[in-house]
């Protein structure tokens, strides 16, 4: 019998937008818990989500590998609901596994993201519907035949982090980052403390505090 994932509550989602990526990595460092996803960049300026994980894992082959009704990309969006973020583990291959289309369809269905090990294509229309798109690769090449799913909502490893299904996902312009939901009220909890250091920090610096001296105050900037 497959475990029902942990629910993050919603104000627990509600800190976490509030939240650069790179403060949440303070606190992961700080916790030992969770993780970041090196190698992945947004599709665009501007990009970010948060939400709880729905997962995918794929394999890549040459093309012609697989069956067509192999690619299933149709599945992952059924398998997700408003505010999830799709996590696709595809090992890095620099394959499309998601496009123009899928990025229409997820954000009429009000899904969060998407971030992909692995590539996807059609920059110019994610960025015109606004679909937060993270990937190791953007590439014209199709993932039809070379594109096999394997499992949706199982646990995966995502450019290296272990991702199960219900884990929360920020992704902004620096990067993307992975919260297991057992630990991630404690993650923001403790993030959002460092970042109100950072604001007494730098109002303390308009008042004529140096940097140097807010870092030995706030530890944590």
């Amino acid at each position: 019998m497959t475990p029902v994932p942990e629910v993050v509550p919603d104000e627990v989602l509600a800190t976490l937008r509030t939240l650069a990526t790179p403060t949440l990595a303070n606190a992961i460092d700080e916790t030992g818990a969770g993780g970041v996803m090196l190698g992945l960049h947004a599709a665009g300026p501007g990009l970010r989500c948060v939400g709880r994980a729905v997962t995918a894992r794929e394999v890549t082959g040459p093309a012609g590998s697989f069956p067509v009704a192999d690619f299933k990309v149709g599945h992952m969006i059924d398998a997700a609901g408003p505010g999830d973020v799709i996590v696709v583990a595809n090992g890095g291959a620099p394959v499309s596994t998601w496009g123009g289309m899928a990025s229409y369809a997820a954000r009429l269905k009000g899904i969060e993201g998407l971030i992909v090990d692995g590539g996807v294509r059609d920059r110019e229309e994610i960025l015109e519907f606004g679909f937060p798109v993270f990937s190791a690769h953007m590439v014209p090449t199709p993932g039809k035949t070379r594109i096999r799913v394997e499992a949706i909502n199982e646990p995966v490893v995502a450019a290296g982090i272990p991702v199960s299904p219900g884990d929360v996902i920020v992704a902004d312009g620096t990067g993307v980052v992975v919260l297991p939901a057992a630990r991630a009220a404690e993650i923001a909890e403790l993030a959002a403390g460092y970042a109100a250091d950072d604001a007494r920090a730098m109002a303390e610096m308009v008042r004529g505090l140096s940097f140097r001296e807010a870092l030995a105050k706030f530890a944590k900037i």
